[in-house]
This record gives C-alpha cells, structure tokens and sequence, in this order.
C-alpha cells in the first residue's frame, strides 16, 4: 500500500482531519507532487519562467499563491507577516525583516501535469543583476504590474532586460483590491510606455473593496474564488451589467491579435466565425514571437486570479524546445554560431549555463541551466574558460534554501551543483573536445562607491573571507585598495546594495565594517616654472654628506597633467651618473605626497641641469637627500595649484525629465556636452567633477522616480575651483599643525 493510499486511509478514519478536508487535500497534493517530480516529463510538459516587476508589486506573494495551489507548500505566509514567518522564498533573514527580495530564488512545482521552474527576483534597482541573470536562462515571464502604481521605474528596467534577451512575457495586473486601483490605466501605460501590443484576456468584477471575481474573455464566464483560501473556483454567466464591456474588450482581443496575427487575420477578414481555441492559438503564437502581451488581472493577497495565471503560464508561454538558443564555437580565431538541440536524451553532448552562484552549507552552490543533453551523479563535465575538468557529487534541485538531490537533470532543467569552482556565467559541456561558449549575462557597472574599514582589527581575517564569498557571487559588487586615496573601496549599484552587504558582513560572517564617503584622487602641480639650488651638507664625524643640484621644475601642458617626468640634463662629472638615480628617487619620493595638501603631486618635469659633489663624503644617499630639500624649498616659495579628476558622466532618463537632470548637472558644475533622444528616452553626456557627483544615484533616482540611470568613467585632470582648493589646504594644514606657522610667515 503507497503512503498517499495510508493516508487516505487514515483521514477517513479520523474525524478531527475531516473538519480541516482542505488542508489534507493540499497535503495530498503535495505528496503526489513528490511521486511527479520523479518522473521526466517531455519537453513540452515544462515551462522555466520568471516572476519580475517594480519593487512592491507582489511578486513573492504571487510566487507564495501559485505554490500553495499547485501543492507545493501547505501554508501560506505572508512577506513579513505578522506570524514572523515570511514568504517561503525570502528565505534570507534580512529579506524577511526588511520585506523585500533581495536574491532571486529558485523553486519547481507542478501545475496540470507540467513541470513549472520559478525563479522570483529582486524588485529594487540596487539587485538588478539579479534579474538580469534570472532573464538570461528563462523561456518566458510574468511581468507583475501593480493596479495602483502602473508601470513604474523598475518595471520599464525589467522590460528592457526582456528585450534584451528575447523573454515573451505575460502581463498581470495585481493589487486589484487596493484603494485607487485602476486596471484600465495600468493597460494604457502598458502600451503607451512600454510600447507594448496587449489586450486583456481577463476583466475584473469589481475593484478595490467590491472586487470579488473576473471575466474570463475568451471562454465568456465569470470566475468567482471561493473557500478560505481561494482555492475552490466557481463558474457562473457573466455578471449582466458586465455583458456590454466584455463584449467590448472580446472584440477589442480579436481584433489586435488579427493585426499581428496572419492566420487570426484572414479569419477575421473573410468574416469567419472566431471560436475560442482560435483565439486562444492566436495568443500563443503571438505571445512567443513577441508581438503581443495578454493581460491578465488579479489580486494575490486576496487569492483571486492565481489558478488561470497558471493556466495562461502553462498555455501561452513556450517550452524549452520553442525557444532558440545558440553557443559559439571557436575555430581558428573565428566564432561560429551553433543551434542548441533541446531534445531531452543523452544523443548530445551536456551544455549547461552556470547563472548563480551561492556559498550553500556544503560549499559554493552553483545554479545552472541546461541546454542540451543530460547529466547524472558521477558524470564528468568540463568547463571551457578555464578548461578545467570537475566530477559531479551531488545534482540538486531547489525549492527556496531547502534542495532535494535527483539522480539525473535533462536539457529544459534548472539545477544545482556543489562544490564547482566557477565564475558566473562559465559553460560546462561534457565532451571534452568541445570548445564552445554561450552568450554571457549582462553585468552593469557599479555606480556607488564608500570607504570602507573594519570597525575591530581582529575581525579582518573574517572580512576578508566575507568580501570575498559576496564579491563571487554578486559580479556587481567590487572591492579594491585605492593607492591614491590609501583606501579600501567597495563599490556597489546603491547605497541600498551596500547596505545590505554591510549588514550580512555584520551578521554572517560577525564582522561590523563602517561605511563612508571616499576620498578623491587629487593633484598638486606647478603654476609656473621655478629654479632651484639647493646645497645638502652635513658633517658630525666620521664619513659626512654633501650634495648639491641646480635645475629647473617646469608644469607639464594639460593634456599630460598626470604624469611626472625626470629629465637628467647634466653635462660634465659635476654630479656623477652614479648619484643620478639618487636624486630621481628624492624628487619622486616627495610626488608621493605633496606638501602644499597632501595629495599626490603630478603634471611637473624636473630637469636636473647641474650640482656639485665631493670626493669623499658624497654619496646616491646624499644626492637623494639633496632632492628632497630642493622640492621642499620650491613647495614652500614656487606657485601651486590643486587638479581634480573629471569624469564623463552619461546620464539615461524618460525624455520628461531632460530639464531637470540638466539643472542637476549644472548644479553640481557640470557641463553637458551631448544630448541624444529616441523613443522617449534621452541620453545626456556631461563633464563633471568627481567631488561633486558623490550622492548623485539618490538624487538622481528620487528625481526621475527610479527611472534614471548613469554611467562615468574618468576623462582628465582640471584645476580645481579656488574655494575647493583653500579647503583641502586649509584642511592640509590644521590636521599638520601648520597654520600658526603659515600665519606667522604671512604675518
């Protein structure tokens, strides 16, 4: 007797389990589940979709609701509820407290007989990469758009990374319950922003507080989601004051999938009667090529509209065997594109993606997608950057943080492996002759960056194994020592991103850090050319010092205002070619750091003309010596200035906030050099100082409401403002204790 046979059993027997027939109906469910995910179901029975939208447009309840009704949880909980439990997939702690995701997490489940692989992403800007990833293996999507708020920042960044890797999606307009919700707003925004070709298959009875069920379009019933958790679904006729709409939005569906569709089209034309699985064709053609949304409605929290959500995923969105996907294989310097059989057999070669990494509790968990072929416990792969051979110990599939080991992974599969040594991204093949490579994930560039220090010496040795744990996974996270402003910098996608890892610093690896605005790489240079003569002598017994050098420290031209030049112009054996080197090193010992504010000096030529030496008591320590005096005398009589860097700033906002975002540049003394619009969209290119671009993402992000990004990378040296320059000396000499002495002088 099987075990659901037992419990079957048992529950008839049992009174008490009776009362609470619903709860063991889902724990059979997911039982049977379990018997399900055994077997390997065809290609066509499998669907790996991604939940995606603006932060707090209920995307992890979305993702708790459809688990819960395809049986693979038996309780719900809310994202930070009030049992303190939290959503099954923000299985982080921060996530639970803070009540957004801030790691996709990946999930499988079963829904009519298909296997359904989920991965919910991070809503916020600051983990976009996130998604970006997420996209990059998926076949198709749920774009989540919230019915109050619309199409926000995140949800214009989301549609372009869909455009970018070719992701059909699936619209659903959520939040249906909340006060001010407007379905019909949320679908001209979808198109007018967007840009999108969508329809409704779905309309709601009812909004905010009346909502109760939907209008299905193409099947003409209502929908009504009954039980305490809205699990029982209720088909009636259509509600009478909602026959004159519905008849509307059906005619309006036909009639833009006909403009899209050639075969719905001549149907349409030739006044051929249009049925429903018609229609329902026409959506799934449509919807993979891209060239159309269907929308549907719902409100997760409430648990209405989930059940035909999953029953749209499983119609409208392709099977890994409908999408293409390509490697590229390197022969003799030359990249040849290859078509990827999805077939699920072990005929092909294995060629997995390796998206995700993660330090799982048996070492890194690398999460993959495969492509081509299958895979089993034991088998060898190969991973073709590093050309490196690895023996796989354990195959998993995940569910959250929780993994269940499988004995093999077939082509369509989303998994996980222990213990591989990889980079995001890496492909994996199994024949060791092959020498192919998939496209890899867009990683954006860090935009934020913050001095960091460890709050207790003793903790370095955990930063250390911290940073570098969070670094490998997360590619938007970097970590470096800046020689010039002798700090470790981390940088980031926000001040929320960095946050976050400072927090997981604090409480995984029990390391508290501080984290504050880096200093800039500022320059000293020369006005205007000075003559020096400087004699070192020294004599207090035994071997004595004597050195003397004259020259000239001239400013180097703008365009090689960084570099720092020593010119040996001597003639003669006034200064031996043996203490030439000596007085190089005191001239570029003193550049390391100047004497006028501490920063580096740059853009100046020393050229040694001619000196003195004595026989006995010189020496390439003299001469060193003897520099050294020579540019301290020209600091404290020669004409100095302070240079700072500038930096190219590219700044990508709706076409709506040009002028304001050029106000912002200006304000901060840039100087916007280029302009250029399409679609909407403008990109601004401005010059403008780096001092003056620290809190700039936030700035820019609550001016364009998210929407805005920006990119910058250094172009040169300039000399600085004058009230920014008598700042950094007068900070130079109050911290060296310099400016009573500066006062007597000028005294």
């Amino acid at each position: 007797m099987s075990m659901i046979t037992i419990l079957r059993h048992n529950v008839n027997l049992n009174p008490l389990l009776l009362q609470r027939s619903y709860i063991l109906k889902k724990n059979l469910q997911f039982l049977s589940s379990y018997t399900k995910y055994a077997e390997h179901k065809p290609l066509e029975k499998i669907r790996n979709i991604g939940i995606s939208a603006h932060i707090d447009s209920g995307k992890t309840t979305l993702t708790e609701r459809i688990l819960y009704y395809t049986g693979r949880i038996d309780k719900m909980h809310e994202v930070k509820g009030k049992d303190n439990v939290g959503a099954t997939m923000d299985s982080m702690e921060l996530e639970r407290q803070r009540g957004i995701t801030i790691q996709s997490a990946a999930t499988y489940t079963v829904w009519k007989d298909h296997n359904i692989n989920i991965i919910d992403t991070p809503g916020h800007v600051d983990f976009t990469v996130e998604v970006e990833r997420a996209l990059r293996v998926l076949d198709g999507a749920v774009l989540v758009l919230c019915a109050v708020g619309g199409v926000q920042s995140q949800t214009i960044t989301v549609d372009r990374q869909m455009k970018r890797y070719n992701v059909p999606c699936l619209a659903f307009i959520n939040k249906l319950d909340r006060l001010g919700a407007n379905h019909k707003r949320t679908l001209d925004q979808l198109k007018g922003k967007l840009r999108h070709n969508a329809a409704f298959l779905q309309l709601p009875i009812g909004l905010e507080g009346n909502n109760k069920g939907l209008v299905d379009l193409i099947y003409q019933k209502a929908l009504y989601f009954e039980g305490d958790y809205g699990e029982v679904i209720k088909e009636d006729e259509i509600p009478s004051d909602m026959r004159a709409e519905a008849k509307d939005k059906r005619q309006e569906l036909i009639e833009q999938l006909s403009n899209v569709d050639e075969k719905l089209g001549e149907m349409y034309l030739n006044e051929i009667q249009v049925v429903e699985k018609d229609i329902a064709e026409a959506v799934r053609r449509c919807c993979m090529k891209r060239i159309f949304t269907p929308v549907l409605v719902g409100t997760a929290l409430k648990n209405r509209g989930v059940q035909p959500l999953l029953d749209a995923i499983v119609d409208y969105l392709p099977n890994p065997g409908e999408v293409t996907n390509y490697a590229f294989e390197e022969n003799k310097e030359k990249m040849t594109k290859i078509l990827l059989n999805p077939e699920r057999s072990s005929k092909y070669p294995f060629i997995g993606l390796a998206f995700k990494l993660e330090a799982g509790r048996f070492g890194q968990l690398t999460y993959f997608r495969c492509y081509q072929g299958m895979i089993r416990k034991g088998d060898s792969l190969l991973n073709t950057r590093t050309r490196k051979k690895v023996r796989i110990q354990k195959l998993v599939r995940l569910h959250a943080n929780q993994m269940e080991e499988v004995p093999e992974i077939y082509a369509g599969d989303i998994f996980a492996l222990f213990g591989i040594d990889c980079a995001s991204g890496d492909t994996f093949v199994s024949d060791t002759n092959l020498k192919l490579s998939m496209e890899s994930i867009y990683v954006p560039e860090p935009v934020v960056s913050m001095s960091v220090q460890v709050k207790h010496t003793k903790d370095r040795d955990n930063f250390s194994k911290g940073i570098a744990r969070f670094t490998k996974e997360d590619p938007t996270l970097k970590h470096y020592y800046d020689e010039d402003c002798k700090e470790t910098l981390l940088c980031g996608m926000g001040e929320l991103h960095l946050e976050i890892y400072s927090q997981r610093l604090e409480r995984e690896f029990n390391c508290p850090i501080i984290l504050g605005k880096p200093k800039v790489s500022f320059r000293e240079t020369l006005r205007e050319s000075m003559e020096f003569d400087y004699l070192h002598k020294k004599q207090s017994g035994g071997a004595g010092q004597y050195a003397r050098v004259t020259g000239v420290l001239e400013p180097l031209p703008p365009e090689k205002n960084t570099q720092v030049i020593f010119s040996d112009e001597t003639v003669g054996t006034n200064v031996p070619k043996q203490f030439v080197p000596g007085v190089e090193r005191g001239f570029r010992t003193i550049c390391e750091k100047g004497l006028y504010s501490g920063h580096k000096v740059a853009g100046v030529k020393f050229r040694l003309l001619d000196g003195m030496h004595h026989c006995v008591d010189s020496s390439e320590y003299a001469f060193f010596l003897a520099a050294q005096g020579a540019m301290k005398d020209l600091f404290s009589m020669g004409s100095w200035q302070i240079l700072q860097p500038i930096m190219l700033v590219e700044v990508t906002v709706p076409t709506e906030y040009q002028g304001l975002v050029m106000a912002q540049l200006t304000k901060r003394y840039g100087i916007v050099i280029d302009t250029d619009a399409t679609e909407g969209w403008v990109m601004l290119k401005a010059e403008v100082p780096l001092n003056d671009m620290f809190g700039y993402i936030g700035e820019l992000r609550s001016t364009t409401q998210g929407k805005g990004e920006f990119t910058m990378e250094y172009v040169r040296y300039t000399p600085c403002l004058p009230d920014v320059e008598e700042g950094l000396v007068r900070e130079y000499q109050v911290a060296h204790n310099l400016v009573p002495e500066a006062q007597k002088k000028k005294n």
